[in-house]
């Protein structure tokens, strides 16, 4: 099943494990149970320390789950982990049998304190770009917690599952059997929320020490986005002692598919760019604090950064550098119905709704650009803008033109999204020029109206406009003394990759100049 040029790489990766490795194979029926029965003997022959097993244990016709040194590691999979999911696979035998876990020891360490029972469910799709990260994280707290386990489902092998739960995005986490969340979620996200809803452990409630008291830090960059990434890599080639950290590294980037306006490369991807940034990271030995959420930040000649861990961080400059996330429209049906008909992915949860017809929220670039991406699939979009006009790039506004399956409503506010019990029926909105409200029967919304910066964990500490925008001067320069910021989350004009990176630089010079005048 697997191509020769695969088998050769994925043996050399299982060169590393250290621990002998178990694949336990469920019996069932399936249709596609053959196709994975060969899939998973391909793995066996590529490593002698991979074996499989065969249980008389009936649970269903796709489901397997990996032991180490025979004892169960808690991870499962219901289907073939192809595609996107699998990096997930390798890893999570990689990881069994021995190898490193990619996540901040802070993390784990809280994680594997957690008491109680949590059996975690994650329905996927394998073409969807963001539900590895939610995927190999729960994979990684099963490890380290005999109380957790992790199956990972792919909801194309189990369609009447799908139904049963009107799932129609994804990644979408259970807990208990209970919905946990729904969309791209990073490391420090799914932490959060496990804290929210369990009790914290007393180890990392009580956690009031700074981690390392005779670690100070010249420049910590908060934010792992291309800014970040820059200012992070012009302060270490100054000589300054720096540390990033990041929920994860490219930020919004991440999940860009197609980038055209870098100058002097003509096209890259996300994914691939954020490869670069992590590999400059890297090749200049910056120090980084990965799947971590800052919490709050002490303001004095020597800050203290709190991080969601419990741990404690000393630095004499900041960098702000968070950038922003999706905007929400704030209206009745949105928050509820995410994974039952809202979305904000449509790479993520377009094939969800083939054939149906689904509104795009937002007439700019991401707007018109998912409605293309959609008609595609679906079998109607209405683009609605509240606008005047669709504010895209001409290019992109020609090809909706050419595009029989898509609609346009300009000077519509939307006010409300219609469900029914489980699932969306429809959007209401306002004609701004007649003041008439209308109704459309719609299967899904994708909402695509722009960004929100990422600075409420600094709202009190300092000053930003009423968009949420930290105010800086043409030095990246913030209203606290040694707190610099750039990108996204700033007052800066024009959100675009190549202004962040050169704003990275500004504020990694302005920091430099600081610390000299500081000595």
């Amino acid at each position: 099943m697997l191509d020769e040029s695969t088998k050769q790489q994925v043996k050399q990766y299982f060169e590393r494990i250290k621990n002998p490795v178990t694949i336990i194979l469920y019996s069932g029926e399936h249709e596609k149970r053959e196709e994975l029965v060969s899939f998973l003997n391909d793995i066996e022959s590529l490593s002698s320390m991979i074996s499989i097993q065969h249980s008389n244990d009936v649970i269903d016709g796709l489901r397997f789950t990996i032991l180490t040194n025979n004892k169960p590691t808690g991870i499962y999979f219901s289907g073939i982990p192809m595609g996107h999911e699998f990096t997930s696979f390798i890893l999570a035998i990689l990881q069994s049998g021995g190898n490193p876990i990619k996540l901040e020891e802070g993390i784990l360490s809280a994680v594997s304190k957690l008491k109680g029972e949590f059996q975690f469910e994650t329905f996927i799709s394998l073409d969807c770009h963001n539900c590895p990260e939610v995927v190999q994280t729960l994979n990684s707290f099963a490890l380290v917690n005999p109380n957790i386990s992790h199956n990972m489902i792919d909801g194309a092998m189990y369609p009447n599952l799908v139904k049963e739960k009107n799932i129609q995005g994804v990644p979408a986490v259970y807990l208990n059997g209970e919905r946990f969340l729904s969309g791209k979620a990073e490391a420090s996200i799914i932490f959060d929320k496990l804290l929210e809803l369990y009790s914290i452990p007393e180890e990392v409630e009580s956690n009031d020490s700074i981690t390392n008291p005779s670690e100070i830090y010249d420049v910590t960059v908060i934010g792992g986005g291309p800014s970040g990434v820059t200012a992070a890599v012009y302060s270490a080639r100054k000589g300054l002692k720096t540390l990033v950290i990041a929920d994860r590294i490219g930020g919004q980037v991440k999940d860009t598919l197609g980038i055209e306006n870098i100058i002097s490369i003509p096209y890259t991807t996300g994914p691939e760019l954020t490869h670069v940034l992590a590999d400059q990271l890297e090749k200049n030995q910056i120090k980084k604090k990965e799947n971590v959420r800052v919490q709050k930040i002490e303001s004095d000649k020597i800050k203290i950064i709190h991080l969601n861990t419990g741990e404690k961080i000393l630095s004499k400059t900041i960098i702000l550098s968070t950038g922003a996330k999706w905007r929400e429209l704030n209206v009745p049906g949105e928050k509820e119905f995410v994974g039952k008909g809202v979305a904000y992915c449509p790479h993520c949860d377009g094939p969800f709704f083939k054939d149906k017809d689904v509104a795009v929220i937002g007439g700019g670039n991401s707007g018109v650009e998912a409605a293309l991406d959609l008609s595609g699939i679906v079998k109607s979009v209405t683009l609605i803008e509240f606008g005047d006009k669709l504010n895209a790039d001409k290019v992109l506004l020609d090809k909706v033109s050419n595009s029989p399956n898509i609609k346009t409503l300009v000077k519509a506010q939307t006010t409300e999204i219609q469900t029914g019990s489980d699932k969306v029926t429809g959007l209401t909105y306002k004609d701004r020029s007649t003041e008439q409200i209308a109704t459309i029967p719609l299967d899904g919304v994708f909402v695509q109206i722009g960004l929100v910066p990422n600075s409420g964990f600094v709202k009190d500490l300092v000053e930003t406009n009423r968009f949420g925008e930290i105010l800086v001067d043409e030095k990246c320069k913030t209203n606290v003394e040694g707190i610099f910021a750039c990108g996204d989350v700033t007052n800066t004009p024009y959100k675009q990759i190549i202004i962040a990176m050169g704003e990275g630089a500004k504020a990694a010079i302005s920091a430099f100049e600081y610390l000299l005048h500081a000595a």
